[in-house]
């Protein structure tokens, strides 16, 4: 098994080869307005990191946010283009899973992403395995009370720390942790899902509504 692992869906751009067993290798950037020209970049790092070439890789995993439409869909649709032209198996994987799992917390704690607009996109963990509920946005003074007492993992709660006082790095998520949540649950022969995005509401971009269309006369 060798997995490619990208996520785009937090201001970091990371991606990983991981063997199944290990990260072989791995490359993290935080750039939230450069998904689009640091991901093939990263990709190239790692795969030269490791002294492997692309088509060395048999399936791919991605994650799939929540997060930001422009910056998610990048890594899904380079993963999906990838896997399209090595003809290999693309799985997604929730973002805040990924976060959970590189926590290592037994639980019960909550994962809490930067969503701007004041918001956060967030979910709640009984361990660092196993998610207890979808994922939603909010804003933090709106979940505080439903998250008292808990550690709260992520960029999120380290924003707020008035919402969450007890915030927990990492701050964001890693390919490395996402691939070893992946290989882990394919050896205990679980079927991953398809890499769909969770976007959780609309672009932050829209077409401007009554607008005046000029024809030609």
């Amino acid at each position: 098994m060798l997995l490619l692992a990208l996520d785009t869906a937090t201001p970091a751009v990371t991606v990983a080869l991981h063997d199944g067993s290990s990260a072989l290798a791995a490359s993290s950037q935080v750039d939230a307005r450069r998904h689009g020209e640091l991901l093939l970049p990263a990709v190239d790092r790692v795969l030269a990191d490791a002294g492997l070439n692309l088509d060395a890789v048999t399936a791919l995993v991605v994650g799939t946010g929540p997060g930001p439409y422009t910056g998610l869909r990048v890594g899904l649709m380079t993963a999906t283009a990838f896997g399209s032209a090595l003809g290999v198996p693309v799985y997604g994987l929730c973002t805040l899973d990924g976060l959970a799992y590189a926590s290592g917390l037994d639980g019960p704690f909550a994962v809490a992403t930067d969503a701007r607009r004041k918001e956060v996109y967030w979910a709640r963990y009984a361990s660092a395995r196993t998610r207890t509920t979808e994922p939603a946005v909010d804003r933090p003074a709106d979940i505080a009370a439903e998250l008292a007492g808990l550690p709260v993992v992520g960029a999120g709660a380290l924003l707020y720390p008035e919402a969450f006082p007890d915030a927990r790095e990492p701050e964001h998520v890693s390919a490395a942790a996402l691939a070893s949540l992946a290989a882990a649950r394919l050896a205990a022969g679980e079927e991953l899902p398809e890499p769909r995005p969770l976007y959780l509401r609309r672009p932050d971009a829209q077409v401007p509504k009554n607008y005046k269309v000029v024809t030609p006369k």
